[in-house]
């Protein structure tokens, strides 16, 4: 069963229906993310108010024997499980190049399709670690990105969030231009919990790891076609399937759980959760893309939230995009 996560999430969508008399500071934060994205990137009805711009595929996963010591979650029963994949780039755009510095982080959205007929989401992206550590501070960080245009200088604005930030420009030099979707590694940058059999917890976070880790030099990244990664995926899984290993970083104590701008060392343990196959796309990808929800709280028994703030708010920030989407194909 989901947790109740969800329900707030979805609870949210409600925002999408608050009256225009209501001032934009009054509405809940996750309604003022989207109108802040929206006023970056602009609105571009039926798409997402990030991540716009992606390719939906299909497959399995089967999980690790380790992972179930880890972890009661019917994810990890070693079960083969159908999956629906997302995989985009960042920012509101829908046209945007696929190698512009705008479309870094890329994402990865994985909905497990469950036997009792549930579903579980894994929502993770290309940066190491998140920018910011609260909803606000995204908030404002859209909000001063918005105020400097497109190939000029940074506006004061942004200039001084940053400045008040540093973690931003630390998380963003984490980032390169991949030559594939299949060739990123991707991370959770939210911590959440594991909880197995005997109730112990362990806090942890996602690592999605390719085979291979392939980044294109700026010169290179330059001659690619503006939709390279939307077409090099359909032509890979015309060959052979795609896989991904689904590890864990297991924190340790002292780690926080609750900013998503602090990575924890390198040399806390790892651990292999089970292998990810893709193996075809789906027939109509944009109109399959327009009806998807992932959300990062759609967890399983045996997975929890942790104390990352973030965590519902890109839930309840996700369900206000797609309600909006929605009534506006």
């Amino acid at each position: 069963m989901t947790k109740n996560t969800l329900a707030a999430a979805l609870a949210a969508t409600i925002a999408v229906i608050v009256p225009t008399w209501v001032r934009a500071d009054d509405a809940p934060v996750t309604t003022q993310i989207v109108d802040a994205l929206n006023k970056r990137f602009g609105v571009h009805p039926g798409y997402r108010a990030n991540h716009a711009k992606g390719i939906v595929v299909e497959g399995s996963f089967t999980a690790s024997s380790e992972a179930a010591t880890l972890s009661k979650s019917p994810l990890f029963t070693g079960a083969k499980l159908p999956i629906t994949v997302r995989f985009s780039d960042a920012g509101g755009m829908p046209d945007l190049h696929d190698a512009a510095p705008a479309a870094n982080p890329h994402g990865m959205a994985i909905k497990f399709h469950l036997p009792s007929g549930g579903e579980s989401d894994i929502v993770v992206n290309s940066l190491k670690f998140f920018p910011v550590a609260t909803p606000e501070d995204f908030r404002d960080l859209q909000l001063a990105a918005a105020s400097s245009l497109p190939g000029s200088p940074k506006s004061a604005q942004l200039d001084a969030f940053l400045a008040s930030h540093p973690s931003v420009e630390k998380a963003n030099a984490t980032l390169g231009t991949p030559d594939s979707f299949a060739d990123e590694q991707y991370y959770g940058v939210n911590a959440f919990v594991f909880i197995n059999k005997a109730g112990q917890k362990q806090s942890f976070r996602y690592i999605i790891a390719p085979e291979r880790v392939v980044h294109l030099s700026q010169a290179e990244a330059a001659k690619q076609s503006p939709n390279y990664l939307m077409d090099d995926l359909p032509v890979r899984l015309a060959k052979r399937p795609v896989t991904f290993h689904i590890k864990a970083q297991l924190a340790a104590a002292g780690d926080s759980t609750k900013d998503p701008t602090q990575a924890w060392p390198d040399d806390r343990k790892v651990v292999d959760l089970g292998v990810l196959t893709i193996d075809k796309t789906v027939a109509d990808s944009a109109a399959a893309q327009k009806k998807l929800l992932f959300l990062p709280g759609r967890l399983t028994d045996g997975i929890e939230p942790s104390d990352d703030p973030l965590i519902a708010a890109r839930d309840g920030s996700y369900a206000v995009s797609f309600g909006r989407r929605s009534a506006n194909p």
